[in-house]
């Protein structure tokens, strides 16, 4: 195998034959950085749902990029180009990575309510009156940022278009796609005790300009997810990797990254999780695993 991409998360090489592999790491980034702290079983949590969810959309009827997991940590896809230049990208361009991640928001969290509160976003045109932290949206928002920037930067769902090559048609088409899988995440997850509060996914065309869905989705990466029993006694017990950028939150590094970026100065960098931090979250991942899909995780040594 040639290693074609090092992402923060996973390393992805090119069998050939128009074939990737991603092999899942245990790191872990939130914020754009790399924690400098692995996390024990990360990466196989991780793969084993993306896979669980990919054969559940293929269920459904939407086109994705999986072949096939050679081992729990390993997912064969499908290779699309990865074209920098949005110039070159049109309305008849095929077998591409669509340059955007597709975020999805049912509940009022995270970055979200922070725009809320200092006035980026109006409630009232999200259907709300004052945008409270978990308050549920009555419809999903549905925002696009940039995919292969170094930075991930929000963009009009009109820049998205085109930046991306798209027709009104087909990005009407990645909206109904997101909205129908997560509403079937959502009413299967209810039944663990867990809602879907937002998540992000990433699309591609084939080589005749047919919808993929590509990438992993429906994790506790890509996705937030809170326990139902605490939300109804008014608790949000975060159950994803928000756990982690919480925690960043509290020591006051988010701030300062913040304030460095808006400032255009030199980002400081991201320090070590504690021990007893770590291994909370590496629990977390196994427990997520099994309250996502329903399966057992192996815990014998």
């Amino acid at each position: 195998m040639q290693l074609f991409k090092k992402g923060k998360v996973k390393e992805v090489y090119d069998l050939g034959d128009g074939r990737l592999r991603y092999v899942f790491t245990d790191n872990i980034s939130v914020f754009d950085k790399v924690i400098p702290t692995a996390i024990p079983h990360k990466g196989e949590s991780l793969c084993r749902t993306s896979v669980y969810w990919m054969k559940k959309a293929e269920g459904m009827g939407i086109a994705t990029d999986y072949l096939d997991s050679p081992s729990p940590r390993e997912m064969d896809v499908k290779k699309a180009d990865i074209i920098r230049d949005y110039s070159r990208i049109t309305t008849e361009t095929t077998n591409y990575l669509i340059p955007l991640e597709v975020i999805s928001r049912w509940y009022v969290a995270g970055s979200l309510h922070d725009r809320i509160k200092r006035g980026r976003v109006d409630p009232k045109s999200l259907g709300l009156s004052r945008g409270e932290y978990g308050e549920p949206l009555p419809e999903p928002f549905i925002e696009f940022t940039t995919k292969l920037e170094k930075v991930d930067r929000h963009i009009t769902e009109e820049e998205a278009r085109d930046m991306a090559g798209l027709t009104v048609e087909e990005m009407e088409e990645i909206k109904e796609v997101v909205r129908r899988l997560d509403e079937d995440m959502a009413r299967e997850v209810v039944q663990r005790g867990l809602l879907h509060v937002d998540g992000k996914k990433e699309f591609a065309f084939d080589g005749e300009r047919r919808l993929m869905l590509v990438d992993t989705f429906g994790t506790a990466d890509e996705d937030r997810w809170w326990d139902k029993e605490a939300y109804d006694r008014g608790e949000f017990i975060e159950l994803s990797k928000e756990m982690v950028r919480q925690h960043y939150r509290k020591t006051g590094y988010y701030q300062r990254l913040m304030e460095a970026r808006e400032k255009g100065e030199r980002e400081p960098d991201i320090p070590p999780l504690p021990d007893r931090v770590r291994d909370e979250v590496s629990s977390l991942y196994i427990e997520m695993y099994e309250r996502i899909t329903g399966e057992r995780w192996d815990r014998s040594p």
